[in-house]
């Protein structure tokens, strides 16, 4: 009778200790869904559809939709993990789809630009000879380099495919530069959405707000020629991994030209700069364009501080 009690006894804190390590789990995994869904709340929600920067490996600070995110790939255990826990109702919320998609019979995203700038560029510290070619953190920095170089290299041949020219482009992002700079002053916001990204007129909107509760009026000019053009950066984005040609493209340019600014108050007087000087400045933008929208064309998308 004993050994029954026992063996009863037994059985009872086993299954009880079963229970409470199986709500650990699902807690867990709950958690882990919650944080990543939280974690994520900023991203534009066409990320949720398939965008993906799946073309360059990154190892480091990876992108939560990237296809190499391990946040990723434990929301997603946890996700069918909550699915086998609670079936019925996991299913028929996830049928549950809006009624444009239904009588459409597939929903379909169309992306605009990708909301972001991929890898910004950051100019590198000067390493010595030495140091780059005999010290193990100079072969990775070297190694950066030219994996950074071959990115460039193969986006730039990729938009060449589409009848892409450099010096055709430099023309383009020149005038694009003194249009933006001259929109910026006279605030014209209508006109700026037009040569801007969403994110980048939503910034520039708040400059311009912020600018004119100091100043009433901007005066701004560009002395031709600009001094100085190059690309530093090109990258790839792309937006399907089914499809490596539904891609955006971003050119990361250095302009080094010579500008006139003045500043006046609400009586016109001068409280700002002075129109009768030049002053020379660098000014680091990112433009981008869709490789598989038809008609697209440059917009300015970020901008570097310099």
């Amino acid at each position: 009778m004993k050994r029954m009690a026992l063996l009863r006894r037994f059985n009872t804190i086993r299954s009880l200790y079963q229970t409470f390590e199986l709500r650990e789990s699902s807690s867990f995994l709950l958690r882990s869904s919650r944080s990543y869904i939280t974690g994520s709340s900023n991203v534009p929600q066409f990320y949720s559809h398939g965008a993906s920067s799946c073309l360059y490996k990154t190892d480091t600070n990876a992108l939560p939709w990237t296809c190499r995110s391990a946040m990723t790939l434990r929301s997603t255990m946890a996700a069918e993990f909550l699915i086998f826990l609670n079936d019925k109702k996991s299913v028929s919320t996830q049928a549950k789809a809006p009624a444009q998609a239904r009588q459409m019979g597939a929903l379909k995203v169309s992306m605009t630009s990708p909301g972001f700038v991929y890898e910004p560029y950051a100019p590198g510290k000067p390493i010595s000879f030495w140091k780059r070619y005999f010290t193990r953190s100079g072969w990775r920095r070297t190694k950066d380099d030219i994996k950074s170089e071959l990115k460039s290299a193969y986006a730039i041949a990729k938009l060449r495919r589409s009848g892409y020219s450099k010096n055709q482009f430099y023309k383009e992002a020149v005038e694009l530069f003194k249009e933006i700079n001259t929109l910026m002053a006279n605030g014209d916001k209508t006109t700026l959405r037009k040569v801007v990204t969403e994110n980048m007129f939503s910034a520039l909107k708040n400059e311009i707000k912020k600018r004119e509760s100091v100043w009433s009026q901007v005066y701004w000019e560009m002395v031709e020629p600009i001094v100085k053009i190059r690309t530093l950066r090109a990258r790839l984005i792309g937006v399907d991994k089914n499809d490596i040609n539904k891609a955006f493209i971003q050119l990361t340019l250095e302009f080094l030209s010579k500008q006139k600014f003045e500043a006046y108050d609400s009586k016109g007087a001068v409280v700002a700069g002075d129109r009768t000087k030049e002053v020379l400045v660098r000014d680091i933008w990112v433009f981008e364009k869709s490789l598989f929208h038809p008609g697209a064309y440059w917009r300015l998308c970020g901008r570097i501080k310099v």
